[in-house]
């Protein structure tokens, strides 16, 4: 990607939302379809599972819905095929299919790409985030697995911590807060905005998600829908792999920093 390409957006951004400069502290990661090439086994299960209940949800679609609780994708596929949201039986039923069916899939592989543009945000000066909305109690272990020194706890937005889940720009704004308490407990007492953070997402409605909390969202499309489908939702930047992200990090960071 051109640096001029980058340098536009960035002007943009700052220019809509009345910023002077972009300056970066913490970069906001989701997870699955982010960080690992998780998406695929949560497609085919969903789509596995609603047929199994006579319901329908394509592969493809479910990358639309990524970020949306479970109840909520439910809900959606019973409005529109039954004309009436799933009971709360229904719901649990569905769900605990779907969740013992993806426990079942080969665990996913890190995305390529995602360990080493952590390792240049972290060089940077930059504190690497998880934003996510999966529940997993074995969550941490599992990124300090597999990304070594990156993440810390208290910097992390699970489904524990939001009552609202993505498209709403909660799960954004409350890793803004986390961040803000953890530099206030370091003994740095400003105030952060949105220009001092990034958003990272490879779904349409996580983009939704950091664009309403006011955050450039870059959006990484490493599933099967259009660039537009990311775009139109406000995606800042695109690229269309983690890989060709940190390829383009040191244009990115040198264009602001």
């Amino acid at each position: 990607m051109e640096k001029e390409v980058i340098q536009g957006a960035i002007g943009k951004y700052l220019k809509e939302k009345g910023f002077e400069r972009l300056s970066v502290q913490a970069a906001m990661f989701d997870m699955d379809g982010v960080l690992f090439d998780s998406m695929k086994n949560h497609a085919y299960c969903w789509h596995e599972t609603m047929k199994h209940f006579g319901l329908d949800l394509p592969e493809w679609e479910a990358y639309m819905h990524e970020g949306r609780t479970g109840a909520g994708t439910i809900n959606l596929v019973s409005l529109r095929q039954r004309g009436h949201e799933a009971t709360e039986e229904e719901i649990h039923n569905i769900y605990k299919y779907k969740s013992e069916m993806f426990n079942q899939c080969q665990k996913a592989e890190r995305m390529p790409g995602a360990y080493e543009v952590l390792v240049k945000v972290k060089e940077c000066g930059v504190v690497p985030m998880v934003v996510t909305g999966s529940g997993q109690v074995t969550l941490l272990d599992r990124l300090n697995r597999n990304f070594p020194d990156i993440f810390q706890k208290e910097l992390m937005v699970t489904a524990f911590d939001v009552q609202y889940g993505k498209p709403n720009p909660e799960p954004y704004l409350i890793g803004m807060e986390k961040y803000q308490r953890w530099c206030e407990g370091k003994g740095f007492n400003g105030e952060l905005k949105p220009n001092n953070f990034i958003v990272v997402e490879n779904a349409p409605l996580g983009v939704q998600a950091g664009v309403a909390a006011g955050v450039f969202t870059i959006a990484v499309n490493t599933g099967p829908l259009p660039d537009d489908a990311l775009l139109s939702q406000g995606a800042n930047l695109l690229f269309h792999s983690m890989q060709e992200f940190c390829e383009e990090w040191e244009t990115f960071f040198n264009s602001f920093s």
